[in-house]
């Protein structure tokens, strides 16, 4: 994924000078543990982070249109269910906690579904939330995902175990969704 613009956000590939940024929401307890990581000891984890699993293809920093700042990550983690329709994919997220409420998660997830609906080829867009965590359960029902089952998880970064709601959305249901004006 290269650049993607929305009203509020770009969605660019993350870059080695990102890394105080992302450490700035990387290290807060209500952020990474919430999704099954630990806050960030230090800006050489969040750069490692960046070098590693931000490199991946299908994900994306998001960036304050109004200010240039890096305030989260979006894009594709690469965990295939098989259960709906193939290929399919999943969504994963963060933000930075001064931005929760405006909702510019919910913005950026949409273009990413698009991107991955209509470039990537997907037929069905996964994206799953442990239970308790309410605010990216609001994520998910804003985008319009509808839910498939619940299972138990082992939430290896962390040495735990957890119930994980699972999500999705086929690319018949979302471009039903557009053209209703419901997504």
């Amino acid at each position: 994924m290269d650049r993607i613009e929305t009203a509020r956000v770009i969605l660019r590939p993350f870059r080695d000078a990102d890394a105080a940024d992302v450490y700035d929401y990387a290290k807060d307890p209500r952020v990474g543990p919430a999704a099954g990581w630990p806050p960030h000891r230090d800006e050489a984890e969040s750069l490692e982070i960046i070098r590693t699993v931000f490199a991946a293809p299908g994900v994306a920093a998001v960036e304050l249109k109004e200010t240039g700042r890096l305030i989260g990550s979006v894009g594709f983690t690469d965990t295939h269910y098989g259960v709906l329709t193939e290929p399919d994919d999943e969504i994963g997220y963060a933000l930075h906690p001064e931005y929760w409420g405006r909702g510019l998660i919910p913005e950026a997830v949409r273009a990413v579904m698009e991107y991955g609906f209509t470039e990537m080829g997907l037929q069905t867009i996964w994206c799953c939330h442990y239970q308790g965590n309410l605010k990216s359960r609001r994520v998910i029902e804003k985008c319009g995902f509808r839910y498939r089952y619940c299972a138990q998880a082992d939430v290896k970064l962390l040495h735990e175990k957890r119930l994980c709601l699972h999500y999705a959305l086929t690319k018949e249901e979302w471009e039903r969704g557009i053209l209703s004006g419901a997504l």
